[in-house]
């Protein structure tokens, strides 16, 4: 009787697994609207050539499958520079085979100050590829909606990204969308990810070694998107981000005199990082502590750090991740 209940609870899960979405037959069952007609036209104007226009399985959006001449394709622009060992394996293994199977995804936004007339914020790596190779063209999946180029951190699963480019990437798209319109940052949260990631981004421009990892979990759980519109919010993005350098350089002083001391690890950051974090004891149903504040209490805590108080012990028990300089 257990094993005949089981079977049903297993049938019915795969019943529901299945029932989101368009069937395999509906992908193409209906005539395109008037915007990828539209749109179909304009590819063919520009020289490409539209292989397909259908539905996608799960919310139904109508996409277009074409191909592009390569000159008119370039990745978004504030997206992380490409890896050359990336691009070089992409080669040979196009090479190889002989084909090129994965079609970037591309949005067509033509502007003045740049030549190519689509955007791809998932495909970097493949377009240079192609073009290193000496490609003509490329296939590209076009997405109608211009907005998907800013959505560049949910759409690339093209190579793992590490914290130093995805705070790059969204504060470089930061500084883009705030010339559009008034939104505000909160409108953008699918598109930023998560906010601390705006700040670090700002404090990796100004220093690329930054080791955003040792504070990134302390401020996830400070950081919010602020309700302002991004070309206001990014004056309080600023004082953030100096104040969070502020604080580095306090820290800095401290592993720097505990390596004097004769202690050497690459976590030596961290423990002191995790020594002054305000939130290690803090009890849950304690008032959140607002960035400011956090800070503040932080980089009082680093100037009050004695590190004659540190032993060989406390730095093996601290552990966990070294503070990268990505």
């Amino acid at each position: 009787m257990a094993s005949q209940s089981n079977k049903r609870r297993k049938k019915s899960v795969k019943a529901s697994v299945a029932s989101i979405g368009l069937s395999a037959q509906a992908l193409q069952s209906s005539v395109p609207p008037e915007h990828i007609a539209t749109l179909r036209r304009i590819i063919e104007d520009d020289g490409g050539g539209v292989l397909a226009a259908y539905r996608e399985p799960y919310g139904g959006q109508w996409l277009v499958l074409a191909g592009l001449p390569i000159d008119l394709v370039a990745p978004t622009p504030y997206q992380r520079n490409v890896s050359d060992a990336h691009v070089k394996k992409l080669q040979r293994v196009i090479s190889k085979i002989g084909r090129f199977l994965d079609p970037i995804i591309a949005v067509r936004m033509p502007k003045a100050e740049h030549p190519a007339r689509y955007w791809t914020p998932n495909g970097h790596h493949r377009l240079s590829a192609m073009r290193a190779l000496g490609a003509k063209s490329i296939t590209a999946i076009i997405v109608p909606e211009s907005s998907a180029a800013y959505q560049i951190l949910a759409m690339n699963t093209e190579k793992a990204h590490n914290l130093r480019e995805r705070a790059l990437e969204v504060i470089r798209m930061y500084r883009e969308l705030a010339r559009l319109d008034g939104a505000t940052e909160e409108s953008y949260a699918l598109e930023f990810e998560e906010p601390a990631l705006i700040t670090l981004g700002l404090c990796y421009e100004d220093r690329p070694r930054f080791s955003g990892g040792v504070y990134h979990p302390v401020l996830k759980k400070i950081e919010t998107f602020l309700a302002q519109p991004l070309h206001d919010a990014i004056t309080v993005r600023r004082q953030r981000a100096q104040a969070l350098l502020t604080l580095d350089d306090c820290i800095v002083q401290q592993v720097e005199a505990l390596t004097a001391k004769g202690l050497t690890s690459p976590y030596l950051k961290n423990l002191v990082v995790a020594r002054i974090n305000p939130l290690r004891f803090r009890l849950k149903t304690a008032a959140p502590l607002s960035f400011d504040d956090a800070v503040e209490r932080m980089t009082r805590a680093a100037q009050r750090f004695n590190p004659d108080k540190i032993t060989a012990d406390d730095l093996a028990k601290a552990g966990g991740p070294a503070a990268e300089t990505d």
